[in-house]
């Protein structure tokens, strides 16, 4: 920016704004384009709230395409064109399994070609950003649709309340996409929520706008203070500074602690932008729980993650995600709607499979091929894979041995180990970020090779222990056949 400026060339002020601020041009259009989103939401609790959905339709669809296009330029094309085949499809094959299947086949390959051609070495903001999050609502609404043509009495809970019977029009497909709440950086909401919002029907008081301005704002706060925190943290533990020579000279416990560190915050702005998001939702009445797809029909409360009924857009649960030790604990914390999606829409289909292992391992592929084409992506969600498994091997034997399940219950015991699991768990979770975050396996690989793969080792040495010590403690069901 410097050098273009003294060369004379021209600079936009939005360019020059980014540069002060330390962000990339695209990474500010972005924080702009979901902060404008709750003034969008206050025109449409205000002015829209009660009126035909044919007005709410032809508002989010153009607010969405002028969002698209003030990101992406031109590239607002291929979202457009992947929702009209979308909805020719959905009206020429009807409810049946060929829908699901070609729209499956088509926006995933759709995807991996903009992937294919717009891909570089490093963090992209191109119109495929938005078009992973349009692939997963269309495959979505694919599925719905299928599950509406079916009979009720074969379906599931989860599926009952998800079907639709009514095929989408044009404009509500387009405006369901385009949705400026949701279409960025998601959340992944379903087809019958958003016709209960257009029609006014999701709100805490019959009648009237939703009071969510404050919940709304709360959201808002945390994901300004997230971003702040990414933001100041990124200056001390930029990714380049993994691949430096002087990060190899290091000791070993500061390359694992660098990672562990680096890791941690390089999840906020992850976070920050499904806060900043997951406000315009609630603002719009979308994030409201209180009601289901039912019109009055009250929903348990269980189904939220927070006290005041809001949470139905919810992408992450912060204080799951600060506190828990557990690798689990954060996985299920951490993009919570995109993960509901790849379990109703893939893990839960795939139970003919026999395993939940085989159909966890496939589903956590298909989020990596979601993500994009880059070796990180595999590398990570395989790992992933490793550690939960590993992770719940684990508990599955501290549970097996009486002694060791009450001494570790203790509330002294569990204080005193809380810290080093906390430490142990943020090092572990930051681990698989690295292939994540730098993409192509000459970066991952050199940066895996300085920490001489302690993750990998880590994991595997515990699943080859856990039989041995198996053999040499004895479970609570060999303690009682010897007792007898």
């Amino acid at each position: 920016m410097a050098a273009a400026a003294e060369s004379g060339e021209d600079t936009s002020a939005l360019a020059r704004l980014a540069w002060t601020l330390g962000s990339s041009e695209p990474a500010l259009r972005l924080l702009l384009s979901l902060l404008v989103g709750y003034p969008l939401a206050a025109i449409q609790r205000t002015l829209l709230f009660g009126c035909n959905p044919t007005f709410h339709h032809v508002f989010y669809t153009l607010t969405g395409l002028c969002l698209a296009y003030f990101n992406f330029g031109w590239g607002l094309v291929h979202p457009a064109i992947c929702v009209m085949l979308q909805w020719q499809l959905i009206h020429v094959l009807g409810p049946t399994a060929m829908l699901v299947a070609i729209t499956l086949t088509f926006q995933m390959a759709y995807l991996l070609l903009g992937y294919y051609y717009t891909a570089t070495d490093g963090y992209d903001i191109s119109w495929t950003m938005p078009q992973c999050v349009l692939a997963l609502k269309l495959i979505g609404v694919a599925f719905d649709y299928y599950d509406g043509g079916k009979p009720k009495d074969k379906l599931t809970a989860e599926q009952a309340v998800m079907a639709v019977s009514q095929p989408p029009t044009c404009k509500e497909l387009f405006s369901f996409t385009f949705f400026f709440g949701g279409f960025l950086v998601g959340p992944q909401f379903g087809l019958r929520r958003f016709r209960d919002l257009v029609c006014s029907r999701l709100t805490d008081q019959q009648g009237h706008p939703p009071r969510s301005l404050w919940p709304a704002l709360k959201r808002l706060t945390l994901g300004m203070l997230y971003i702040t925190v990414f933001a100041i943290a990124s200056v001390r533990f930029p990714d380049n500074y993994l691949l430096s020579s002087d990060y190899q000279e290091q000791p070993f416990w500061f390359r694992c602690m660098y990672i562990a560190l680096w890791g941690k915050f390089a999840l906020c702005k992850y976070v920050s932008c499904w806060l900043i998001a997951e406000g315009v939702c609630i603002l719009t009445g979308l994030g409201w729980t209180g009601t289901d797809a039912s019109p009055g029909k009250q929903v348990n409360p269980k189904l939220g993650w927070a006290s005041d009924g809001w949470d139905a857009c919810s992408n992450v649960r912060i204080l799951l995600f600060e506190t828990t030790v557990h690798f689990t604990g954060k996985i299920v914390s951490f993009n919570t709607n995109t993960n509901s999606w790849a379990a109703r829409y893939v893990f839960k289909r795939l139970r003919f499979l026999g395993s939940k292992l085989v159909s966890q391992a496939v589903t956590l592929m298909f989020l990596a091929v979601w993500h994009g084409l880059h070796s990180g992506y595999f590398v990570c969600f395989s790992l992933e894979l490793l550690i939960v498994f590993t992770e719940r091997k684990t508990l599955e034997f501290v549970d097996s041995i009486p002694k060791l399940k009450h001494v570790t219950s203790l509330r002294p015991v569990r204080f005193l180990l809380y810290p080093p699991l906390y430490l142990f768990q943020m090092m572990f979770l930051s681990y698989p970020l690295v292939p994540f975050c730098l993409f192509s396996w000459e970066k991952w690989l050199r940066v895996y090779s300085s920490v001489y793969f302690v993750g990998h080792l880590t994991f595997i040495v515990v699943l080859l222990v856990l039989p041995l010590l198996r053999v040499a403690l004895p479970s609570s069901k060999h303690q009682r056949t010897k007792d007898d």
